[in-house]
């Protein structure tokens, strides 16, 4: 994980970035006068950062959690699989196109079981967001995720689906080559895939692009996190003509993990390191493994047509309706 002062701050963490340039100044301090012990000042600054990343945490806005989703020392799909996995063996190619590199995946190892584990990825530098098209799949990602569905039903294995992608890729040549058929048909076989099918939002979760590989037995969510149908400044852009609405947008569209599950959209919420996942790569994906591995236990017995079952049970009771003027729907809050 990145340390300061390469580490990247978001405008609400500059308290924390001004304790560390605190903590810069007296180690030059300790330098310049080695006969002083500064030991329990340091000690005291490394304290208040952790306290300073707790208190942030504690009053997060909508718009705060998804610029957090969005942070470039966030980790993403590669980093938790090197981090949660062993054994990984990514696979290539939708057999049809082309190979997605928006979109990851192939068998690996957890907590020695075999799973598939696909996600979408996005590029940790310039350079790697460009080969990953900024994490947007084209309909040869969603194909090829598809694809290894499929594999991991024939061998019986479950699939392990992670979400992070600020939509699917909305270029004329993802239109004539099907953008919205791959989504709709992953929709649609994901609902009947026979194997255990555990859904993890990571960071963004926009519109089609999150559904395409959205469907599972239970879903999971970061706090940190959003899920909705579309990002806040494009809402904003649409609704008043500007982004300088977002943060507007970002509350009234109700897409934090907390909303998600209220509304009964994702099973769980799951919990970050103090501040956000990028302050600790290593316990965000020890957490998430721990999640994932109980989301598992729970689906991984039942019979396949009964998780079948469950899931379009499941899914059939999303959103709200009226019946003769009676508002009915799934709601928790």
């Amino acid at each position: 994980m990145p340390q300061y002062p390469n580490r990247q701050f978001l405008d609400f963490e500059n308290p924390i970035k001004d304790i560390y340039e605190q903590i810069d100044d007296t180690k030059k301090l300790a330098e310049k006068n080695p006969r002083i012990d500064y030991t329990s000042t340091l000690e005291q600054l490394e304290a208040s950062i952790l306290e300073k990343r707790k208190e942030i945490t504690q009053h997060l806005t909508p718009w705060q959690r998804v610029q957090l989703s969005r942070h470039p020392d966030r980790p993403y799909t590669m980093k938790h699989i090197t981090n949660m996995c062993t054994h990984f063996v990514e696979l290539h190619g939708d057999r049809n196109f082309k190979d997605d590199k928006a979109m990851v995946g192939g068998f690996a190892q957890l907590d020695g079981e075999t799973v598939m584990i696909i996600g979408q990825q996005k590029g940790i530098n310039t350079k790697a967001r460009q080969l990953r098209n900024f994490g947007m799949a084209n309909p040869e990602g969603y194909r090829k995720a598809l694809r290894l569905m499929k594999l991991a039903e024939k061998f019986n294995k479950p699939v392990i689906c992670m979400i992070d992608t600020p939509g699917a890729y909305p270029g004329l040549e993802a239109e004539e080559r099907g953008q919205g058929e791959a989504i709709a048909r992953n929709i649609y076989e994901m609902i009947r895939l026979k194997v255990p099918v555990i859904i993890v939002i990571i960071g963004e979760g926009a519109s089609g692009g999150a559904l395409g590989i959205g469907v599972g037995d239970k879903v999971l969510m970061m706090e940190n996190t959003w899920y909705t149908v579309i990002s806040p400044e494009s809402c904003s852009s649409i609704l008043w003509r500007s982004w300088d609405k977002k943060e507007t947008a970002a509350e009234q569209l109700r897409l934090t993990a907390t909303d998600m599950k209220n509304f009964g959209l994702v099973d769980e919420i799951v919990h970050e390191p103090l501040g956000g996942a990028h302050w600790d790569y290593a316990e965000a994906s020890a957490i998430l493994k721990s999640y994932i591995l109980k989301a598992l236990q729970e689906v991984k017995d039942k019979d396949p047509m009964q998780r079948i079952n469950d899931r379009i049970d499941k899914y059939g009771k999303m959103g709200f309706w009226e019946e003769n003027g009676k508002a009915v729907g799934m709601v928790n809050s």
